[in-house]
């Protein structure tokens, strides 16, 4: 797996006072995102001797955190602990991938019970009883479960579990610190089983082995050869929460698998003596005399996920709060779990191979396939453009088939233009414009409406952000046109590329450009109608130029987001700008049947599917098109990314450029796609 490029190191945004921390470790000189996010907490890495005043940097216990321990203790420098946080990455460190957080204490390391670490000291200290917090926090754990995230991601969330019924007992790897330091042993393993057995004489044991154990980096303490006729050695990389589900008990030792025990609402039988231990929400059997604090979940997350760490954006290199690390995640395990076992592509253009390339083949490189048959022999799912699927398609092949399209936030510049795409949908049920069948975004859209209260603010945030930083589709930019509409409703009627699906699937009655005028005139006589032609049209790229249209003022070259502004309402066939239009709160009037029409949103003159009883709101309508639905990517990172950051990037500019030979090619195609129907003859 390919993790893609660093962002370009900045001076760091921390406070005024910095510390020099000293290093014995080879580990903080070659990891750049450790020595980066230490650096943003403050910290200048160094290398020499220390001095009294000075701090040294000890990863966690490794085997070479002895050297700083020991220069500590000879100049009187405080050591620093520093450990990976709660939430790391898709695969365990050893694997090369860097991680999205760390912890550092200046006391000893989170799993060293010996004596207070700076987290059990938050934790037994800390108020923790703010309201905005406690809610932040609850939200978070739910969102966390409803993602299954862990602190290594490497699985796939929807693997067969076992029936429910079943007693858990976590494994954990031979020699691992937290064991050591955590009051656990070798012996407290083979206890643990033995309970887990007495406890629930005649329930299923099912013993989860390691992620670096399945990995083949690290033995764990059990093997086949400790399993009864009524244990199962889970070796399967697997959600720990779809795990916990079935559970009805679970058994650990010192395991970060216990936390998220205690987070998914188990009360864990805890041998050793870990972070999470000795708050109430656990069942101690070697209790800690010196908590005596007693917290909720939410109290414990809190201090252990938001205020302890220091966690990482990788895309604007900086700090930043846990709910950013989500997002991070959410996008990166998303692409994870849909493309780690590689797709053929159909039907893509020369051109789309490397776009697609970079969002699609980040683990396992596309393979591109010109017939039905040389899919079928990859034996891996399918890719294919939406509008170049032939018919059946699905039926035939025997892996999974999705089609492909645009984003609702795609690039600065036309996709006629050969500009590359920030964003790509993929669809296996049907495709977002085409309502003679259900989509995966019409599914979505449905059941927005039992989204959660945190997915609704973020995206109402992400709609507001739109609106301040004026994003669209495109973000052309443009003239604005001046108007004056004398007291008139003004109506934006936006043109649209007469052969795209969208018209030829989603339109009955009024199908051209012309007619959609017409219809406008028909009904709003009294409108100040302004005439948007699309911009594919007006670079002469695409076909749908209308003469003499019986409009007040033709908006040629117009800003979009300008028009936007002015206008009333928007009345299209199926123009994404009447989605970016009700973004805006503007009212749209729609005469064929878009995505965002038959949701009771809109004023709909075309008859809607059934399918779509549903009424979300507008909050709900933007988390299903512009967080649920889409596939983000960063062209400066090269990675997955939420779409708060495209956002940003189309606002800023700050996008490579795709060279100057694009519009030639554009041309070029446009052309050769002109001269097809000859070559038919």
């Amino acid at each position: 797996m390919t993790t893609g490029a660093q962002v370009p190191t900045k001076a760091a945004s921390g406070s005024s006072h910095r510390s020099r921390l000293f290093y014995f470790n080879g580990g903080f000189f070659t990891q750049s995102r450790v020595r980066r996010i230490l650096d943003l907490a403050g910290y200048d890495l160094s290398l020499g001797k220390p001095g009294a005043d000075d701090r040294i940097a000890v990863w966690g216990k490794s085997p070479t955190s002895g050297r700083g321990e020991t220069v500590g203790a000879y100049t009187g420098a405080q050591l620093v602990h520093i450990e990976d946080a709660f939430l790391r990455s898709i695969k365990p460190g050893r694997d090369g991938e860097p991680p999205l957080g760390l912890t550092v204490d200046h006391k000893r390391p989170y799993f060293d019970c010996a004596g207070p670490s700076d987290l059990e000291t938050l934790l037994a200290e800390a108020p923790l009883d703010d309201a905005a917090m406690m809610t932040r926090a609850r939200a978070n754990i739910a969102r966390i479960k409803a993602l299954h995230l862990s602190k290594y991601n490497d699985f796939d969330p929807d693997t067969p579990m076992p029936a429910p019924g079943y007693v858990l007992v976590i494994d954990q790897t031979r020699g691992d610190a937290s064991i050591e330091y955590g009051a656990g042993s070798v012996a407290a393993f083979r206890e643990m089983l033995v309970y887990a057995q007495q406890d629930h004489p005649t329930a299923r044991i099912i013993i989860k082995s390691h992620p670096e154990t399945t990995g083949g980096h690290r033995p764990g303490h059990f093997g086949p050869e400790h399993l009864t006729d009524r244990m199962t050695l889970m070796t399967d990389p697997v959600s720990p929460y779809a795990l916990m589900e079935g559970a009805i008990a679970v058994y650990t030792v010192s395991s970060g698998m216990g936390f998220e025990a205690v987070l998914a609402g188990h009360q864990p039988i805890v041998f050793g003596q870990p972070f999470y231990a000795g708050w109430g929400l656990t069942h101690d059997m070697n209790p800690i005399d010196r908590r005596q604090r007693r917290l909720t979940r939410a109290q414990l997350f809190a201090g252990a996920m938001m205020l302890y760490p220091k966690w990482y954006d990788p895309y604007r290199d900086r700090l930043c709060a846990l709910e950013h690390v989500l997002d991070t995640l959410e996008a990166l395990t998303r692409a994870h779990r849909e493309d780690e076992f590689g797709h053929v592509a159909m039907g893509m253009s020369l051109w789309k191979r490397k776009p697609l390339q970079d969002v699609f083949g980040r683990f396992e490189p596309l393979a591109f396939a010109k017939t039905e048959a040389e899919a079928k022999a990859c034996e891996k799912s399918v890719l294919v453009w939406a509008g170049k699927t032939p018919d059946g398609l699905a039926d035939r092949m025997d892996a999974p088939v999705s089609r492909v399209e645009d984003g609702f936030l795609r690039s600065r510049g036309l996709g006629a233009d050969l500009i590359p795409p920030l964003s790509l949908v993929t669809d296996r049920s049907g495709i977002y414009y085409d309502p003679s069948g259900p989509s995966d975004l019409e599914t979505l859209i449905a059941a927005s409406v039992e989204l959660p209260q945190d997915a609704l603010d973020r995206a109402d945030r992400l709609r507001r952000k739109l609106i301040k930083l004026g994003v669209s589709k495109y973000n052309l930019g443009g003239d604005i046109p001046q108007i004056n509409a004398e007291g008139r409703q003004v109506i934006l009627v936006p043109g649209q590329v007469e052969d795209d699906a969208s018209i030829r699937t989603g339109t009955d009655a009024v199908s051209t450009n012309a007619a959609l005028i017409a219809a406008v005139r028909r009904d709003f006589p009294d409108a100040f109608v302004i005439y948007k032609p699309h911009p594919d049209v007006e670079a002469g790229l695409r076909e749908g130029a209308v003469t003499a249209p019986d409009v007040d003022l033709i908006a040629t070259h117009a800003d979009p987001v300008a028009l936007l502004k002015v206008a009333s309402r928007v009345a299209t066939m199926t123009s994404l700008m009447g989605f970016e239009a009700l973004i805006r709160e503007v009212s749209v009037t729609c005469y064929g049947m878009p995505f965002y029409a038959g949701w009771g949103l809109t004023d709909d003159r075309m008859a809607a599917p059934d399918r779509r009883m549903a009424r979300p709101d507008l909050a709900q309508l933007t988390h299903a098109a512009l967080i649920g639905y889409p596939r983000y990517h960063d062209p400066v990172t090269n990675q997955p990314c939420p779409p708060e950051l495209v956002v940003d990037r189309l606002a800023a500019g700050d996008i490579p450029s795709p060279g100057g030979k694009n519009r030639a090619l554009a041309k070029l195609q446009g052309w050769f796609a002109g001269l097809a129907p000859l070559w038919r003859r």
